[in-house]
Formats: structure tokens, C-alpha cells, sequence
């Protein structure tokens, strides 16, 4: 008979029971998954008659479990899911780490409780030690840098020499901030081009007359001016006090930034072209949305040395001055943007901009304010380069571009924030620090809560062994013949040292799924009751 849906309150040990059964369920889908010979998660399409979602990464099978049967269970496992896919939105991998070692906390957790212990102080104690193994892992970074060891970590997250080897030349070329589009290509290979200087989509050129090239379809001016507008130019005379500017200065070449351009001032910029005296086109400004606009045009103006014109505060190009336009050593523009090369603003407010930009990067959170804070850093930096990826069939190539993606912004984590030597070998490192801890107190709740800790840094070494179909305790104990820095190659079969190996992790990747396990973990070991609401349509059968 299936559970009536109605409102009820759960209390322990029952909802311990629930909780736990849920966790445990969530988490083993996702343990297979860890390590580089990783099992395969099958999840059955909606959509019947489609062959099941073949499946290795964690963050891609948490998101895919919408809601477990059981209410109680349900609350456990959406625990652990929104840890997971927050990890997946904002580094794009550690969720299995994270996954195994949630799972151990709250299930050591649960058994010292059961046996008398007091959750609030457990709790607090995890978190302590929590704080410990994170200073821990800071003190055994390593600063990631060299075409070699970028093509050795890009090699640890996607598992594809091929395709490691492309992402560690181009992110050794355009650097952290470095902006890169991954493409899906109709062909087996991996292709990458670099573009010189910076450019902006979306921003492409007024009319297909103002192409000069016929045959790249763009226009490239050398020495150009620049004049950066969100304006609405409807009147062709609003465009001669600009241009009588630039051709008493001199200048022949001046790129126009402005939101609309009339047909008649399109006209104007036709009629007065020729490449030997003067040449003038016109390009939409950058930006979706309004606030997109003002910052592509702040990035411009620092970057060239200009000052935008905006509609917002009443600016008109009656009055424009020299000064007021940016310079660059030379623009391009095609149908869908355009691009700065050399740009002539002063490099101390371009460097002030970009350490602005780096704090702001750093400050946030959201991941999708990240990504474009990065992509108007890589701008500013000049760094772009595009990667095609390729396969055999469609499903390869899909596969291969998402592991592009995470390996690349992997990379950009590995760059900023440093490495850690991989395959658990930093969390097995973390123990001693523990024990000495655990000798020093006598507080039982504390000594629980680093028992808990010591087994728990474990779990994701003797998960990424068994995975790859070895005996956990045999290999582990082979480790700690060899030594501090010394891990276990599974591809390989053999202890080596994982610096020299280049079997690394990145840093911040490392420390988020830890924090992110055990001190959601040691939270959900506080929660007493579960309360149940009535289902919506329940509510509305009723009334």
C-alpha cells in the first residue's frame, strides 16, 4: 500500500533512521564514480524509448535524482544533493570526494550518538577539526605553473592525453583569467586557434557595407580611434562633431561603439570612406542586457583610454574632445563583433581595473557572476584562444566538450590557487595532525569527533582503489611503507611519488569538498524531527 502523504512529525531515533537510509542511497550511486578508472552510473531516461544516461560524474547523477519514495529518506539524500550541486555548479568537480566523506561523518556520526554522545558539542568539534585539515591542506599546496605541469593536472581531471595535452599549451599561452571557447566539431580531431588581443560577441557591425574584407567578411584599421557610446544616433549630424575631431587630429581610422545607427548615418560613414584620407565604421554595443552594456563599455574605455558616452546621463557628442576617444594599435570587426588589438589606455588604471576585477572575482559566490567576471578579466588581459573538440559519434563529442569544461576551469582553480598531490594521498597526510589532537584531549565528545575525523580521511583513498578493482587495505598499507608524498598510481599499479607523477588535485577544489562534507555533514547530525507537510494537491481536494 502505498505511504499516505500527509502531514506527520517524525522524532528519533526515527528520523536518524530515515535521514541515514537516504544519505546512504544518494552517496552509493555516487561512490562509483571517484577516481580515474571510474564505474559507470546508468539513470533511465524520462523519455522511454531513449537508451539509459551513461554517467561518471558525480555532480551530473546528484542533479539527476529528483526525490526518493520515502519522505524521511527523500530529506536525507536532497542533504547531500544540494551539497553536491553546488560543489558541481561552482568548481565542476570534488562531489564524489565530497559524497563519501559526507556519507562517513554521518554515519560515524549516528553511531556516537546512538551510544550516549551529545550532538551540538559533536558538531562543534567536527567543525574544529574541520578548520584543522584545511590549514593542513594550505600548508601542503603547490603553486601550479609550466606548459608540462598543466598538461599533467588537465590529465588528472579528464583522463584524455589528447585532449590534456591541448588544454595545457593553450592555458600555459592565455594564463588563469584567459578567455577560451569550447566547441563541438564534426571531426575526430582537437583544434585550437588563438586570436590576438580581445574582442566582444554579439557587437558586430551596423551594415555588411562596411566590410572591406571580402574574403575573411571583416574590416581590420591600424591606429584607430574609438568612440564608446551606448547612444541612439537617428540625426547623421550628431556623427560630425566625432569625425571633425579625428580629421583635424589627424586620425583616419575611428571605430563607433553606439546602441542604434540610423540608415541615413550609416549612409554618412559610406559616403566620407576612403582607406587613404579617412575610414569610419560602426559596431553595436556589447552587451545583453543594460547592466552588460555599461560594464563591456567601462572594460573598453579603461582599456583603450576613452570615456564612455551614455544615454543614461544625458551625454551628447556635441561637445566631444580628443581626449575623450580611446586609441588602440588596431581594431577588427565582422557581422557579430568586434576586437581590440594594442589597446592606449594608461596601464596604471588598467592594472588598478584588473586588481578590482580579481577582488570581486574572489569575493563571489554565485557562479555565474564568477564566470563573467573571469571572462571580463580574460578580455582585459588579451588572452582568447578557441578549442574545437571532435569525436566518432555525437555522444563522444558531447562527452569530450564537458570534460573540456571541467578540466579547463580545473585548470584556472589549479593556476590561481595552487595543486595538491591527488589520489587521497593529501587527506591521508592530514591524520597525524589529528591524533595529536585527540591525545591532547580528554573531553570525550572531542576525542569522538576526531576518531570520526582520522577514518574519515581515508574513505576517499579506499574508495578510488576499490573503484579501480584493488584491495583498499593492501594498497594502503604499501603507502605507508613508502612514505610522506608517496600514493598509489592506479592506472599504473604502482606506489609512486604524486608530485613527480603529476597526479594532482586542485587545491581549492580539495578544501571546498571537505569543508563542504563535514560541516554539513556534522549540521545534519543535529536535526531531531522531521516535519512532513501536506502534499499542495492534498490540501486542495480538501477545501
Amino acid at each position: 500500500m502505498a505511504q499516505r502523504r500527509t502531514q506527520r512529525v517524525v522524532f528519533q531515533p526515527a528520523s536518524y533512521r530515515g535521514l541515514q537510509r537516504g544519505i546512504n542511497q544518494l552517496v552509493n550511486a555516487v561512490r562509483p564514480t571517484l577516481g580515474p578508472l571510474p564505474r559507470t552510473v546508468a539513470i533511465h531516461h524520462v523519455v522511454t524509448n531513449k537508451m539509459p544516461e551513461l554517467l561518471t560524474k558525480g555532480g551530473v547523477i546528484a542533479r539527476r535524482i529528483i526525490q526518493l519514495p520515502d519522505r524521511d529518506e527523500d530529506m536525507g539524500a536532497m542533504l547531500v544533493r544540494h551539497l553536491l550541486c553546488s560543489l558541481h555548479e561552482q568548481f565542476g568537480d570534488g562531489t564524489a570526494t565530497a559524497a563519501v566523506l559526507f556519507q562517513s561523518v554521518y554515519n560515524q556520526g549516528v553511531r556516537y550518538l546512538a551510544s550516549g554522545g551529545n550532538a551540538m558539542r559533536l558538531r562543534y568539534y567536527l567543525e574544529k577539526g574541520a578548520r584543522v585539515i584545511l590549514d593542513e591542506l594550505t600548508s601542503m599546496t603547490l603553486r601550479a605553473g609550466g606548459k608540462e605541469q598543466l598538461v599533467q593536472i588537465a590529465q588528472s581531471i579528464c583522463y584524455d592525453p589528447p585532449l590534456a595535452k591541448v588544454l595545457g599549451e593553450i592555458f600555459d599561452v592565455i594564463g588563469e583569467y584567459g578567455q577560451l571557447e569550447i566547441q563541438p566539431i564534426h571531426s575526430r580531431e582537437l583544434k585550437r586557434e588563438y586570436t590576438d588581443g580581445m574582442y566582444w560577441e554579439a557587437a558586430g557591425l551596423f551594415s555588411r557595407e562596411m566590410i572591406t574584407d571580402h574574403t575573411r567578411l571583416r574590416t581590420e584599421m591600424e591606429s584607430a580611434a574609438i568612440l564608446i557610446s551606448d547612444l541612439e544616433i537617428e540625426d547623421p549630424r550628431q556623427l560630425l562633431p566625432v569625425m571633425t575631431v579625428a580629421l583635424e587630429a589627424g586620425i583616419c581610422s575611428m571605430l563607433i561603439i553606439a546602441n542604434k545607427l540610423s540608415a541615413s548615418a550609416i549612409s554618412l560613414l559610406l559616403t566620407n570612406r576612403d582607406p587613404e584620407k579617412f575610414q569610419a565604421i560602426a559596431v553595436r554595443t556589447p552587451g545583453i542586457s543594460r547592466e552588460g552594456e555599461v560594464v563591456a563599455m567601462e572594460d573598453v574605455a579603461v582599456l583603450t583610454g576613452g570615456r564612455p558616452f551614455l544615454k543614461a546621463t544625458g551625454d551628447t557628442l556635441d561637445n566631444v574632445k580628443l581626449q575623450d576617444l580611446g586609441r588602440a594599435r588596431r581594431v577588427w570587426a565582422d557581422r557579430s563583433r568586434f576586437g581590440i588589438v594594442g589597446g592606449k589606455g594608461d596601464p596604471r588604471s588598467l592594472r588598478k581595473h584588473m586588481m578590482s576585477l580579481r577582488t570581486l572575482f574572489g569575493q563571489a559566490q554565485d557562479p555565474e557572476v564568477r564566470r563573467k567576471l573571469q571572462q571580463r578579466c580574460g578580455k582585459l588581459m588579451g588572452g582568447v584562444a578557441t578549442l574545437q573538440v571532435g569525436g566518432a559519434t555525437e555522444i563522444e563529442i558531447e562527452t569530450r566538450k564537458e570534460l573540456a569544461e571541467q578540466a579547463a576551469g580545473a585548470l584556472r582553480g589549479a593556476i590561481r590557487d595552487g595543486v595538491l598531490p591527488g589520489g587521497g594521498v593529501t587527506l591521508l597526510a592530514c591524520r597525524p595532525v589529528l591524533k595529536r589532537l585527540l591525545d591532547q584531549s580528554a573531553d570525550p565528545d572531542e576525542r569522538a569527533a576526531y576518531h570520526v575525523l582520522i577514518s574519515v580521511m581515508e574513505v576517499p583513498a579506499r574508495t578510488i582503489f576499490t573503484n579501480a578493482g584493488y584491495d583498499a587495505s593492501e594498497v594502503l598499507a604499501q603507502i605507508k611503507l613508502a612514505g610522506p608524498g608517496y600514493g598509489f598510481d592506479v592506472v599504473s599499479g604502482q606506489v609512486v611519488d604524486m608530485a613527480q607523477a603529476g597526479i594532482f588535485d586542485v587545491a581549492t577544489v580539495q578544501k571546498a569538498a571537505v569543508n563542504g562534507a563535514v560541516t554539513t555533514a556534522s549540521q545534519a547530525l543535529t536535526i531531531d524531527v522531521l516535519v512532513h507537510h501536506k502534499k499542495p494537491e492534498e490540501v486542495l481536494a480538501k477545501t
